[in-house]
């Protein structure tokens, strides 16, 4: 294992997935928040960066704690003393190729434009709601992202997001003009 001060700088490209808690047990394990709903993130074998690469070795959900919390072992982590080392450090892991995800990365800076062509701005943020994430425009407006169709590369480098909006959506937006 890779001491902080040893470490390099993170590797382009990473996505932040999750930070590690607190030691479980004294024989290696770690809890682990993360901050995505890929558990893959935590499955046998994925790599995950906190300053140096480490492996799963094995993962077990807390689900009575939430989906989102983990007890973890990593390969080459076998006791306690190694585990405190890591306590409250982000993690970090390569992107997943999934044609039908939209991932956050892509989304903020996106042009957004409804199936009919009318386009309505720039993604700034992507909100998180109980019901559904949203994207926040430069107007103001906020679309549920169970309208978004798509998010893919467009022409110009960047990203494009297609949308499938109600009629209404933008109304409000639309009067102040």
């Amino acid at each position: 294992m890779t001491t902080a001060s040893e470490s390099t700088s993170r590797p382009d490209g990473l996505l932040e997935v999750g930070r590690f808690g607190r030691p479980h047990g004294v024989r290696g394990q770690i809890y682990v928040k993360l901050t995505t709903d890929r558990h893959e993130r935590v499955d046998r074998g994925a790599r995950l960066w906190a300053g140096s690469w480490f492996e799963v070795a094995s993962s077990t959900p807390m689900f009575s704690t939430g989906p989102d919390r983990w007890i973890v072992s990593l390969v080459g982590v076998d006791d306690r003393t190694l585990c405190e080392r890591l306590v409250n450090r982000v993690i970090w892991a390569e992107p997943i190729d999934d044609p039908d995800a939209v991932w956050v990365h892509e989304a903020i800076g996106a042009d957004v434009v409804d199936v009919e062509g009318t386009r309505h701005g720039r993604c700034v943020a992507v909100v998180a709601n109980p019901a559904n994430d949203l994207l926040e425009l430069e107007s103001g407006a906020l679309v549920p992202v169970n309208f978004v169709v798509s998010v893919r590369p467009n022409d110009a480098g960047g990203y494009t997001a297609l949308i499938d909006p109600p009629a209404g959506l933008f109304d409000v937006f639309d009067d102040e003009e």
